[in-house]
């Protein structure tokens, strides 16, 4: 696909990165030619400097023939006008960065007159991924599938469950409605099959619909219960976002905010949630709140540090899942070493969000990749695609397919029904399926044969 990307700040940047990676024809515009010419340098793209919001320079970035423009600068407003002026060079699709609550709430009264394909808050969608994680607060990681019918849940394997010792065969998956996908132990990663022994320490990724999985960790003696206490340093938009989630869902929260003006405006929207004006590095004052008893910390800051920081100290005092929000990439190879529970990247997040939306429009330009997450440090992927009445995989049960190694088909979704496939089962025409594979850049679904 043809894409131009207004706006090179770490959205921006992050949204270029992941597409790039999937090999679109991709043009960035900004104003500022640092940006632009730091972009343009270290990915195969084209930089335009300029106000992508003009005509004349969505023009020069490819725009009257290009099949997306998605706007990402720091201003809404910008964001939206940059749309509506992309709609008139004739894009087909547009996307915008909308951060503020007020415009998120209310988007969808004007979105068909905007002609906005999709609107993408990263503060919103951080929110969200975070809810999930507390959720099971057990998990690692949690992502889903068929339209959030069925998760998949990464959780590590503890000394005291009943699964230890077990090849996958011996596990007792309740009447198979729960698949065990992948084990990760140390630097290696494999795809699950019956002989694969499970260990303490490993850190094992299934699939299942969230009640179905509930039920398989509680009797498999892994703790993934849901946070019903949970703390919050930092009041911003992702603190906002989350509280409201959270307390919908029967949990209580505390936010602990620095800014005095910004612990009134909180205290006047989420008036279910307790706001305490003080000093989130305060030791002191988080453990007069209780953060030695909570079960759910997010450390949601400005700055990196403070969140990392007071990750480790929580870590040290608390058995509580502890959420750090890192902006900055390259703390990455830092961060693997300290053996933080979950850490969130907002920019990251949205170029993914995005990423996965533009593999749906490509379903219907000729890819079948709905759905695409990297797992284990990029050693793994699984797909959702859907079936095509063309397909080499239809009608034919699963165990005589001739399927490449390092692959496992997890999951079918059919007319709302979910499948947990067995060697009997089949694929049929428009059925949802995903795989788990260690082969990279599959594009369809014939692409799991032995060519």
């Amino acid at each position: 696909m043809k894409i131009v990307i207004v706006g090179c700040g770490k959205v921006g940047t992050s949204i270029a990165r992941e597409l790039n990676a999937s090999d679109h024809e991709i043009s960035v515009v900004d104003n500022n030619r640092a940006a632009v010419n730091r972009l343009s340098e270290s990915l195969d793209v084209l930089g335009i400097e300029g106000n992508g919001a003009t005509y004349e320079v969505l023009a020069e970035a490819g725009a009257e023939t290009a099949d997306l423009v998605i706007a990402a600068t720091a201003r809404d407003e910008v964001n939206l006008y940059t749309c509506l002026m992309a709609r008139a060079a004739g894009v087909p699709h547009t996307i915008a960065r909308v951060r503020s609550p007020e415009y998120t709430d209310n988007l969808y009264r004007v979105k068909d007159q905007l002609r906005l394909s999709m609107s993408i808050n990263p503060e919103l969608t951080e929110a969200i991924e975070i809810s999930r994680l507390l959720r099971f607060s057990g998990a690692l990681e949690i992502d889903s599938f068929a339209k959030g019918a069925v998760e998949l849940i990464k959780v590590a394997i503890p000394a005291g469950s009943s699964v230890n010792g077990k090849k996958v065969s011996q596990i007792d998956t309740l009447r198979g409605r729960v698949r065990l996908c992948t084990v990760e132990r140390g630097d290696e990663v494999y795809i699950a099959n019956g002989e694969t022994l499970i260990k303490t320490g490993d850190k094992v990724s299934i699939v299942a619909k969230p009640e179905i999985a509930a039920k398989f960790f509680k009797k498999s003696n892994i703790n993934i219960g849901r946070s019903r206490d949970v703390i919050l340093l930092g009041g911003g938009k992702v603190s906002f976002y989350l509280a409201q989630r959270l307390i919908k869902s029967g949990a209580t929260v505390k936010i602990v905010e620095r800014n005095e003006h910004r612990c009134k405006e909180l205290a006047e929207a989420l008036q279910d949630a307790i706001i305490i004006h003080g000093d989130c590095m305060d030791q002191d004052l988080l453990m007069s709140e209780g953060i030695d008893r909570a079960d759910g910390v997010a450390a949601l800051m400005d700055y990196d540090e403070e969140n990392i920081l007071i990750s480790l100290y929580i870590k040290s005092v608390s058995k509580a899942k502890i959420i750090t929000k890192i902006n900055n990439e390259y703390f990455d190879a830092i961060i693997n070493n300290l053996g933080l529970d979950c850490v969130i990247n907002p920019k990251t997040l949205t170029g993914e969000y995005i990423a996965r939306y533009i593999r749906a429009m490509q379903n219907s330009m000729g890819s079948n990749v709905e759905t695409l997450y990297r797992l284990h440090e990029d050693k793994v992927e699984a797909l959702e695609f859907r079936a095509k009445k063309s397909s080499k995989t239809l009608e034919t049960p699963l165990s005589q397919l001739d399927l490449k190694n390092d692959l496992q088909i997890i999951c079918i979704s059919r007319s709302g029904k979910i499948i947990l496939p067995q060697g009997s089962d089949v694929i049929k025409a428009d059925d949802s399926v995903v795989v788990i594979t260690k082969h990279k850049g599959l594009s369809d679904l014939d692409d799991i044969l032995i060519r």
